[in-house]
């Protein structure tokens, strides 16, 4: 494949927020490496990957490659207050809940809240339902969140980080959109003529 030309590649900052238990590090483990772990770790204050999505132009569009900067935000209640030095700033976020619990999607709500408050307008957000693998245990519908969704600007998906079910489709969604919003050079995006691409899965745990 031919290296992207350097006016192409995009490196955006892209934080992951939700409840203890959702599956944030599944998910962005399951993008970034391939894998996926039945005991996933909690994250203990953030995790760091960098992971290189390339674009293709639709309706004439330029070609691009995103390089996403992700900060993997650990759910404890107690590294609350640590979050916005991760999000601030940001280009995208991810807004991650459990289908399985109602807490998790009532917690996933304020952190929408939360991002709305903080002020940029440029801000590309979903929200994910994860873990559909477990439909018979749902407690959150999808029409629900869906509408939810729609009333406040996000685009909303459901994923399951076990089966990789719609989790590249999340990241190459959140790729297109920050290629559309480009030209506005929102906070958190960094347009690169080194033409340099990310480096595939590197991990750095911050102790919080």
């Amino acid at each position: 494949m031919m290296a992207p030309t350097p006016s192409s590649v995009i490196q955006a900052k892209l934080v992951l927020l939700g409840d203890l238990g959702a599956g944030k590090t599944s998910i962005v483990v399951r993008f970034a490496k391939g894998l996926y772990y039945e005991c996933q770790e909690s994250t203990i204050g953030a995790a760091f990957f960098s992971q290189a999505l390339p674009v293709s132009g639709a309706g004439g569009g330029e070609d691009a490659t995103v390089r996403f900067d992700i900060w993997d935000t650990a759910g404890q209640e107690r590294y609350h207050s640590l979050a916005p030095m991760y999000y601030r700033g940001a280009a995208a976020a991810v807004v991650v809940y459990d289908i399985t619990s109602t807490d998790s999607y009532i917690r996933a709500k304020r952190w929408v809240d939360e991002l709305q408050r903080q002020g940029n307008p440029h801000l590309v957000m979903a929200l994910v339902g994860n873990k559909v693998d477990l439909e018979k245990r749902r407690k959150v519908g999808t029409q629900e969140a869906l509408e939810y969704a729609e009333r406040n600007g996000l685009f909303f998906l459901e994923t399951s980080a076990k089966t990789a079910q719609n989790v590249g489709e999340l990241f190459y969604e959140l790729a297109e959109r920050l290629v559309k919003v480009r030209p506005n050079h929102p906070a958190g995006m960094v347009l690169h003529n080194d033409g340099q691409r990310g480096v595939r899965g590197r991990w750095f745990c911050c102790s919080g």
